[in-house]
């Protein structure tokens, strides 16, 4: 039997594009109150009133702990709590280290790891008071795999992949359920898919890539699964990615 998604009060940062932007919809068309939260505002605004149902467009850097903080107090003004946390929000480095900048590298690190504990560290007291939540992270194969194109955001994903197992375990008696969803090769902008037709050449045609629908189906599947079951990790791979 699965649960219900409709009513469920969800914010997802990296909401404006990519996964983030497919994870709002179809969690708007179950039924769900969302905040949407990134730094594009505009495109924020845009989505939220495309999806007519109430949503919350919030600018949020996950650099800057102060908006963090109001993206979670604003949600709860506005909703009253917060149901699940899809912290979807990251930017992708690939290349040779040494050649790197080392700022943005640095970077990198804050958003995809400081930012996603924040968020965690912001919803979890709401969740604990009422006894039940979901925080689903947006991790990726490079957890699972050490990608030596991508050294530094592997070592990102892998960081949330032990942060996910952790805290897991450490709220599984709250009633809370911590998971991770771990795309491969994904067709969006992230990784410079812009066209819907070399989108879909590249998924349904060549299938070397996902869509970001694909990862908000997963999304949905692993918040609808009973109260008792957490997917802990769920690794989603395109059919003939070969490079890990």
């Amino acid at each position: 039997m699965t649960q219900s998604l409709a009513g469920k009060v969800v914010i997802v940062t990296g909401a404006s594009s990519g996964i983030g932007e497919a994870m709002a919809r179809t969690l708007a068309a179950a039924g769900c109150k969302l905040t949407l939260a990134a730094r594009s505002v505009d495109k924020l605004q845009m989505l939220a009133d495309e999806l007519d149902c109430g949503a919350l467009a919030i600018g949020a850097d996950m650099t800057q702990p102060a908006e963090i903080e109001n993206m979670v107090a604003r949600t709860i003004d506005a909703f009253g709590t917060v149901d699940v946390l899809c912290a979807n929000a990251g930017i992708y480095i690939p290349g040779e280290f040494a050649d790197g900048d080392i700022d943005e590298l640095s970077r990198l690190l804050t958003i995809n790891v400081e930012g996603v504990m924040r968020c965690a560290h912001a919803v979890i007291p709401h969740m604990q008071a009422q006894a039940s939540g979901d925080i689903v992270v947006t991790s990726s194969i490079a957890g699972f795999s050490d990608i030596h194109w991508e050294p530094v955001y592997s070592a990102s994903k892998n960081a949330i992949q032990t942060f996910v197992h952790t805290v897991r375990r450490q709220l599984a008696g709250a009633g809370i359920r911590v998971m991770s969803l771990a795309p491969g090769q994904v067709a969006n902008p992230l990784w410079g898919f812009y066209e819907a037709a070399e989108i879909e050449r590249v998924s349904s045609g060549e299938r070397t890539h996902l869509t970001s629908e694909d990862c908000a189906d997963a999304l949905v599947f692993m918040l609808s699964r009973p109260a008792h079951v957490t997917i802990r990790d769920l690794v989603i791979l395109p059919q003939n990615q070969v490079n890990v």
